[in-house]
């Protein structure tokens, strides 16, 4: 009896041993990471080699599942699709990236990213929502370096350190900081210089390598080498000639530089690299040049030209497998390969083919309360995300001006208050922004700080008689003014249809921008209103929501207090609430260079930035600079100090300033360190920007802020050796409170 009992235990022990040896090698984690795709490689089909090329990495006979797809620059997108039968989810979204650029706070991008990541697994992971998203696409790499550029919404401003600051820490947040896992992959779009929409199916960004390695690389460079983001989406326009799906620098910088392991086609882009850049006779001859440039994903029409080009030779088996092996690296790293794994996985979620939501995303409505409870499990209705996404609304609000301080407004001595404009009672989504679990109109934010005993006037439409006599009744005015994000056709994404079925609505007005379609103007239209408000009431305070800069100059000159905020935070009306009325002190700064006209701008197509672009290269006076911003509080510094005389190569020297809080409130300061080069045998900018630091502050006190500078951040690209170069120099490390607000500097010697 005793024996037999023994030999039942010992064939229970031998039983787990035999069933892991009888798993595929592929989820074995014992074995290296090049064994363990190898071995996935080995079992698959060529028909399913092929089929993972798309956003679609799923082999559904052996139970891998597809890393997927979604837009998530902002929020994780998942607004649904009627034709496939998908629910919408309601998910955590935070402002445009101007909006998250404006906050200047990096690790709060981090959280926010995190919030994202959070989401995009929760979702990929509950069998009832039915799809796989772990990639998002995002961040948005790339520079605002015009502010007519559609795309403006979707980057986080124009500096090149600035926005690899932020691309580094979404990034980060995004993919979690798990040694062995991924929380969400990152992709980062789109390479390179895409910042023109008004024929960007076929234009050329014509600029040499210096700008390329010290400006339009940059944030893409520290993305991947700083974040560790290993996706990137290539873009539409050509580079000097060479349209960018099939650019060579894919492979010869991205991949075997920066170690990219996902290379994207975008929407549309193989098939415009035979119809708009002509460089090949046919959709066959064009996807054979994408995969001998590295491209492993593809958004296009690409299956049956691949299974022809292997059939003929002209591309091989082993060259499929090459493309395979970086890219389910990716399902390495997300844990999609490990034991646990092997269910059937739901379809891959392809951001592309959901429906538009409405252009205006109302005020929580009674068809989601149940998804808003407190007890509910999904994340973006936790605390937690909450909280993020109101600190990151609030620290995003930029006070452009504050005459006599008439901000903040003493909420108990109001007893009428007009709230006007075509944007004070809505949240406006844009392309690349989701369904919010609840949205916090500026009406409802008002309402809200104010209770029931003041009375708020509204009045909605812009230049009609109810804006005026609401106006005139009330205390102050509040007008709430912007641009429309929805507007115009989406030259990527042209298959689509609004929810109403009606098509994409044209533009308006000149000023308004979009993906695929340029401003031509940056007057403000609805300034008109403005005016009209502010003839019957001057104490006017005008609310600027709007995606990219406007030539308010009118206002800038009259108007009492101006307040800029970007489009569809959730929290958008309780942010706005909340420094209106004082509760919160705004330390928002700008992201962009805020010209005073038109004219003091470049052509559109002229992509070398210094004849005249940004901060660094701007002629002339502008409206506003970058870096500006207000504060209900004032700030001194003083005693600037550098840890060393002088600095060497490999080396960091750190610039250290006391901060004292002089006015009356608590308040954040966002303190920026630039570099001017004085001995530079090159052509330098005028200054740069190399170190910034948000911190709070209470009244009356001083904290010592320290900000790093490495020297190889000093460095130019020496076109001639075709590498970073070092040069003996003089620098002077400029503080202060904006590229044009520097109140200390400090020479620092350049020792290479």
């Amino acid at each position: 009896m005793r024996s037999s009992i023994l030999a039942f235990l010992g064939s229970v022990l031998i039983l787990p041993a035999a069933v892991a040896q009888q798993a595929p090698g592929f989820r074995n984690t014992a074995l290296s990471p090049e064994a363990r795709i190898h071995d996935l490689l080995s079992r698959m089909t060529l028909e399913e080699k092929i089929d993972c090329l798309s956003t679609d990495t799923a082999v559904p006979r052996l139970g891998v599942r597809s890393f997927g797809s979604s837009e998530g620059i902002h929020g994780v997108v998942q607004r649904g699709n009627e034709e496939h039968h998908r629910e919408a989810i309601y998910t955590t979204q935070f402002p445009q990236p101007p909006g998250m650029g404006e906050t200047w706070d990096p690790d709060l991008v981090r959280q926010a990213a995190a919030v994202e990541g959070a989401e995009a697994r929760y979702i990929s992971e509950q069998p009832r929502y039915n799809r796989s998203i772990y990639m998002l696409w995002g961040p948005q790499a790339d520079l605002a370096r015009d502010p007519r550029w559609g795309r403006s919404e979707e980057v986080y401003g124009e500096d090149p350190f600035f926005n690899g600051t932020m691309v580094v820490n979404f990034v980060k947040g995004l993919q979690g900081d798990d040694p062995n896992h991924w929380q969400a992959a990152a992709l980062l779009k789109h390479f390179l210089a895409n910042s023109n929409e008004d024929l960007r199916t076929k234009s050329n960004s014509v600029f040499d390598a210096r700008l390329f390695w010290e400006y339009y690389s940059v944030p893409f460079r520290m993305g991947f080498l700083d974040g560790g983001a290993r996706g990137v989406m290539a873009s539409y326009n050509a580079w000097n000639g060479t349209p960018m799906a099939v650019n060579p620098v894919l492979k010869s910088i991205v991949e075997d530089k920066w170690g990219v392991d996902v290379l994207s086609s975008d929407g549309g882009a193989v098939r415009l690299l035979w119809t708009d850049h002509k460089r090949f006779p046919d959709q066959k001859a064009a996807v054979i040049a994408c995969l001998h440039a590295g491209i492993n994903q593809f958004l296009d029409t690409y299956k049956d030209e691949t299974a022809a080009a292997v059939k003929e030779g002209s591309v091989t088996e082993a060259e499929i497998d090459d493309l395979l092996r970086r890219k389910f690296v990716i399902s390495l790293k997300l844990g999609l390969l490990d034991p646990g794994q092997e269910s059937t996985p739901p379809p891959a979620a392809n951001a592309g083919v959901d429906n538009q939501p409405p252009a205006v995303v109302p005020a929580s409505t009674d068809q989601h309360q149940d998804a808003m409870q407190k007890d509910s499990p999904e994340p973006w209705n936790s605390d937690k995300h909450r909280a993020i996404s109101q600190k990151m609304a609030l620290e995003s609000v930029v006070l452009l001006k504050n005459e006599g301080n008439m901000l903040p407004l003493d909420k108990h001595a109001i007893r009428s208050i007009a709230v006007i404009g075509p944007l004070a009672d809505s949240v406006h989504w844009d392309w690349y922004g989701g369904y919010p679990p609840y949205a916090v109109t500026p009406l409802d934010g008002i309402k809200a700080a104010l209770g029931p005993y003041v009375r708020v006037h509204y009045a909605g439409s812009e230049l009609n008689q109810a804006a005026i006599n609401a106006a005139r009744a009330s205390d102050v005015a509040i007008v709430v003014v912007g641009n429309d994000p929805t507007c115009g056709p989406d030259m990527a994404h042209d298959w689509h249809d609004t929810v109403d079925g009606g098509g994409t609505l044209p533009c308006a007005v000149p000023s308004d921008g979009r993906e695929g379609r340029d401003r031509e103007s940056l007057t403000l239209e609805q300034e008109q209103l403005v005016k009209q408000v502010y003839a019957v009431n001057p104490r006017t305070v005008m609310v600027l929501i709007s995606s990219f800069p406007y030539t308010v100059n009118w206002s800038q000159q009259y108007i009492p207090a101006i307040l800029h905020m970007a489009h569809a935070s959730q929290d958008e009306g309780t942010a706005l609430a909340k420094v209106l009325f004082g509760d919160y002190n705004p330390a928002g700064r700008l992201v962009t260079t805020w010209p005073a006209s038109l004219d003091q701008l470049p052509p559109m197509m002229d992509y070398n930035i210094r004849d005249g672009r940004t901060y660094m290269y701007f002629k002339g006076q502008p409206l506003y600079p970058f870096g500006y911003g207000l504060s209900y509080t004032s700030f001194r510094y003083s005693n600037l100090r550098l840890d060393k005389p002088f600095l060497r190569g490999g080396e960091e020297v750190t610039a250290t300033v006391d901060v004292t809080n002089t006015g009356g409130r608590d308040g954040d300061e966002v303190v920026q360190l630039y570099i001017s080069h004085q001995g530079s045998l090159v052509a330098r900018a005028k200054e740069e920007l190399k170190g910034f630091q948000r911190v709070h502050i209470p009244s009356g006190q001083t904290v010592s802020v320290p900000l790093t500078v490495k020297a190889d951040d000093l460095a130019y690209w020496n076109e001639k050796k075709n590498q970073w170069t070092l040069e003996r120099d003089r620098v002077d490390v400029r503080i202060g409170a904006s590229s044009a607000d520097i109140r200390l500097h400090q020479e620092l010697a350049i020792r290479p």
